[in-house]
């Protein structure tokens, strides 16, 4: 967690039971710190439960014990047509950090230290009338949001995420910090509990999202509104209702819905069937704007701010625009990608990838190293790939990744750029 958190006492605390993050034996403690929110609370009291295995005692250790090599939980990677399923363009890894601590997800809120100024008994009492709720729920999509739409893996620190140094301030300050110390925010307007993250595919929305569940140390739920509009257009309304039910029986929760211009687009005819899902969720959006005792946090993203509704902008207190990487972002990402092969690159060399990466987005960048450390198979057809050792190819040069540059451009034009810009001045919270 950032260390500025530290300042207020404020740690994860980390439990045996979460279904999310679970940690190694030797690294639980009998008296921890939280947070703010109490995961002591029993999880046979849940209305669910999630089928899928715990993670076994070896990838707890392979998960608490990495702090500097990028991992991806193999939840991540398995999942495929979901509605939670990772887009292409939307995430591209994770950069060197500080020893993260594991977060559990359990679903009772309570405040250990007694700060003033939280609703503890309120949002309990929330969490109970959400598990009433899904007691009278299909157990078939209850089952499919909990091991679908509920995301498991390790969890994320700022600087994980290269660059977007102001999104990530304005996260930590103007949303982070009134959900950790309502205490110190009592008395003021309205404090934000639903965020639009806005601008090009691939410059890590969904990290932003990963990463402020983390810091909470709650679960994080990830809907599509693509597929929720085509896969699971019937179904849709009851899955964003369900999803709501659960992010608000484990709160704290950070509830991600990507694409979410395909449900809030002012194109919408009034005979459209999205108008279903339209509507769920902007009653779900209007309970969580108006219940701030609750501990959830709605995150939406799209790559094309301009088609939502005027009308609907209102929702979101906080329109942050999330931008290409800046040249320290891009070495950053070139460095790490680097680090886990074996490569022959001066520091000028680097520093000209750098400047030639110009207007690539991360997701662009990681591939270009990608497509340059596959390229050394590529020049050896005839060798027999199951015997030979990762320490028999030859180191990754310059060279191999001029020859790639022909096929990886830039998948973000100066156009889309001057709309995110242009939309930001108007509309935008980051200007």
């Amino acid at each position: 967690m950032d260390s500025s958190y530290g300042n207020f006492s404020y740690s994860q605390q980390r439990s045996t039971q979460s279904p999310m993050y679970r940690t190694a034996d030797s690294s639980i403690s009998s008296v921890s710190r939280g947070n703010g929110f109490d995961r002591s609370a029993e999880v046979s009291s849940l209305a669910f439960k999630p089928t899928k295995q715990l993670m076994a005692p070896d990838q707890q250790r392979k998960f608490s014990g990495q702090s500097s090599r990028a991992h991806t939980p193999p939840s991540f990677a398995s999942l495929k047509g979901s509605l939670g399923g990772s887009r292409s363009g939307e995430a591209f890894g994770k950069f060197a950090s500080s020893v993260m601590s594991e977060h559990g997800d359990e679903h009772r809120p309570h405040l250990p230290h007694a700060m003033p100024g939280l609703a503890v008994g309120t949002a309990t009492s929330s969490a109970h009338s959400a598990e009433d709720q899904l007691k009278g729920s299909d157990p078939c999509l209850v089952e499919m949001v909990t091991t679908e739409i509920v995301q498991q893996g390790p969890p994320l620190d700022w600087s994980d995420i290269a660059g977007l140094e102001l999104a990530k301030a304005t996260i930590k300050e103007e949303v982070l910090w009134p959900m950790l110390r309502p205490d110190m925010f009592s008395g003021l307007a309205a404090l934000p509990r639903s965020i639009l993250l806005f601008g090009p595919q691939g410059a890590g929305r969904v990290l932003l999202g990963r990463c402020i569940a983390s810091q909470l140390g709650g679960a994080f739920l990830r809907l599509s509104g693509s597929t929720l509009v085509t896969k699971w257009l019937g179904e849709g309304e009851k899955i964003v209702q369900a999803a709501f039910l659960v992010a608000r029986c484990r709160q704290p929760a950070v509830v991600f819905i990507s694409e979410v211009d395909m449900l809030l687009s002012a194109q919408l005819s009034e005979e459209s069937p999205v108008n279903r899902i339209k509507g769920e969720l902007l009653m779900q959006l209007d309970g969580v704007l108006t219940s701030p005792e609750e501990h959830v946090l709605v995150v939406c993203s799209t790559s094309k701010p301009e088609d939502i509704d005027e009308s609907l902008r209102r929702y979101f207190m906080k329109r942050l625009f999330i931008p290409l990487p800046d040249s320290t972002a891009r070495q950053q990402i070139i460095t790490q990608m680097l680090s886990q092969h074996n490569y022959c690159l001066s520091d000028k060399e680097v520093a000209l990838l750098v400047q030639r990466t110009e207007g690539f987005s991360g997701l662009d960048v990681a591939r270009l190293c990608q497509e340059a450390a596959v390229s050394l198979l590529h020049a050896m057809p005839g060798a027999d790939l199951t015997t030979m050792l990762p320490s028999q190819l030859r180191p990754v040069t310059y060279q191999d990744f001029e020859n790639v540059f022909c096929k990886i451009q830039p998948s973000i034009s100066q156009k889309e750029m001057d709309t995110y810009t242009e939309w930001n001045k108007m509309f935008g919270c980051s200007q």
